[in-house]
């Protein structure tokens, strides 16, 4: 359930909404939006009646049950879109955020030479692998904290924001010191305990959607680390596994206006692991924008043909020129610009 106030409701009237709410052995989670204040209600409440309880209450505006089984992230719950404002990059909201950079991180000029090419074009994250979980344990598994390091030089050097992935508990506090936002792999997406320890912590995660998840499993994933307290989540679509095999993924276009009506959270679209062929990553990136998405993730190397990892759908930094081009174009034509 959740318990919305009047637009004139005083912090001490909202304080007595929340008090109550603990009072009744339940949980609170306020979500303080630009237009409304809203107490979501976490617990066991069957049974009980939210305007019967609540709607009488000095400030209250009305106190409803929550359709969704995924509260939280609800739209029912924030209307307004979330916007998460790291360290002055900001991801949803009106302008498309574009994260780019190569799979897995290198060498010091590699990352470096990737780092300037995308910031030079217009994006304002850099992604890149430290630890890398591959299918094959015979695979490169990346540079770990030397990568990390690498990405934070990175980031010093062209101001952009580090978006990498945590693999496990062990090592998300050594992430974590470095990254600007976590990345939840697919392979990750309902690693309950990996969702939990991130739903501690107060930084930004992008949560890839499971290979084969539904967008209710999604949803639920996005939840568990809302739950936790960390309302700084977006979700980024990565395309799912279906029985075509001349793609790498099916990119599931149809989720993207799906999870903005069901979701306040920001969306991204990940075209490279969405298709995984170079030449027409290009093509579903500029679907994604058309669709309402909020971001693009991109892999961009320096030279894709000597990647260590995902080679094959890497774009070079003219090829991600070209593309940021036409991305300013689609969006333009939906009235949104590129960029913070």
């Amino acid at each position: 359930m959740f318990v919305a106030m009047k637009p004139h409701a005083t912090p001490a009237q909202f304080d007595a909404v929340v008090e109550k709410i603990r009072a009744l052995g339940l949980t609170p989670h306020p979500i303080v939006g630009t237009e409304r204040k809203v107490v979501a209600v976490v617990g066991h409440i069957a049974g009980l009646d939210p305007d019967e309880l609540f709607g009488t209450m000095p400030g209250v505006a009305e106190a409803l049950r929550v359709s969704q089984p995924f509260k939280l992230v609800s739209r029912e719950v924030k209307e307004e879109d979330t916007v998460l404002d790291v360290g002055g990059a900001r991801l949803g909201g009106e302008a498309i955020a574009v994260m780019a950079g190569p799979c897995s991180v290198e060498s010091k000029d590699q990352i470096l030479e990737a780092a300037r090419a995308v910031k030079a074009v217009g994006a304002t994250f850099l992604r890149g692998g430290a630890f890398k979980p591959r299918t094959s344990p015979y695979e490169f598994q990346g540079l770990r904290e030397d990568g990390l390091k690498l990405l934070a030089l990175a980031r010093e050097e062209t101001g952009l924001k580090v978006v990498t992935e945590v693999k496990d508990t062990d090592t998300l506090p050594m992430v974590a010191e470095y990254a600007d936002v976590l990345q939840i792999g697919a392979r990750n997406m309902q690693n309950y305990s990996l969702l939990e320890k991130v739903g501690e912590l107060d930084r930004p995660v992008l949560l890839k959607r499971g290979l084969s998840a539904t967008i209710r499993e999604w949803l639920m994933a996005a939840e568990y680390i809302v739950s936790r307290g960390n309302h700084r989540v977006a979700l980024c679509e990565r395309g799912i596994r279906t029985f075509e095999t001349m793609t790498r993924n099916t990119l599931d276009i149809n989720a993207v206006p799906v999870l903005k009506a069901l979701t306040h959270l920001p969306v991204v679209v990940d075209p490279s692991h969405g298709i995984g062929i170079r030449q027409h990553v290009p093509a579903i990136a500029r679907a994604g924008i058309a669709a309402g998405a909020d971001g693009l993730i991109v892999e961009v190397h320096p030279s894709p043909e000597k990647a260590l990892s995902d080679g094959h759908q890497s774009l070079t930094p003219a090829e991600f020129g070209e593309l940021m081009k036409q991305v300013r174009v689609i969006a333009g034509a939906i009235g949104r610009p590129i960029g913070t």
